[in-house]
């Protein structure tokens, strides 16, 4: 994940408690669809696969299983809080910033970014760099939010439990933008990788609603930019402990901002 939490950094601080929980939610809406795409694009025994912000481990682990002991997969992060356990065998675990450092030589068969790049400032550049660590050949499958797709944390918004957690969710979009998160980021993929001319460029959405991590999820980024959200008079600690203890009940249908995959291959 991109920089740590200050005033014009990374809202969700890695080094925060709440940044594993988040993680693993992540993991279970996420990785089926993540994993689907891996194996469309033949990730196989023997490649090179490079993980940008690979934040939690279950990534880098699943991409480790499919190239075997013959492959190697390269996961990076400006901060490798989560991944550093999982260093050793195939998986090599170096921290990097994906806009300012060369990629790690050698090219690669796979390079993937999972709801990165829409918090990276240099997101162009950050591209580029991606494009240019592709072997001829190589496959580039990049996975990023659009909440301005979708901004509703409650799409069916029936009550004042639901408003109020509409309220806290463009509280939190507030903030992202705040700190140059692009809400729009996600519908360009498709575009921005033909751009860069690779070819066989697909993309497809997915968004899960009333999924029990969508709810570990929502309770876990609440609490980390909780401080955020009262410092800037986008809540009440009042409101904010309402809204988890709706969360908790487990009856609200929560969703998440799209999640935009696209994917295209190096000539």
């Amino acid at each position: 994940m991109p920089e740590h939490d200050t005033d014009h950094g990374y809202l969700l601080d890695n080094r925060q408690a709440e940044a594993g929980i988040r993680f693993d939610a992540l993991s279970e809406l996420f990785d089926p669809v993540t994993f689907r795409h891996v194996d469309r694009l033949g990730v196989a025994a023997g490649m090179r696969c490079w993980e940008i912000g690979a934040g939690g481990p279950s990534v880098p682990l699943g991409l480790a299983e499919r190239v075997g002991p013959a492959g190697t997969v390269i996961a990076t992060d400006i901060d490798v809080s989560w991944t550093r356990d999982i260093a050793g065998g195939v998986i090599e675990v170096l921290r990097h910033d994906v806009a300012t450092d060369p990629p790690p030589p050698g090219g690669f068969d796979l390079v993937h970014a999972r709801l990165v790049l829409v918090h990276v400032a240099d997101r162009a550049e950050a591209l580029r760099r991606m494009v240019q660590a592709l072997r001829p050949g190589g496959r580039l499958l990049l996975e990023d939010a659009d909440p301005g797709l979708q901004p509703l944390l409650c799409p069916d918004e029936s009550g004042p439990e639901q408003r109020l957690a509409n309220r806290l969710r463009s509280g939190f979009r507030t903030l992202m933008a705040a700190r140059g998160a692009d809400l729009a980021y996600g519908r360009t993929l498709p575009r921005l990788l033909r751009e860069t001319g690779l070819e066989d460029v697909q993309a497809d959405a997915y968004f899960p609603i009333t999924s029990p991590a969508c709810a570990v999820l929502e309770a876990a980024t609440v609490r980390q930019i909780r401080r955020r959200l009262v410092a800037e008079g986008l809540a009440t600690d009042e409101e904010i402990d309402r809204h988890l203890a709706n969360v908790a009940t487990r009856r609200l249908d929560l969703a998440t901002a799209p999640m935009i995959s696209a994917w295209g291959r190096r000539p």
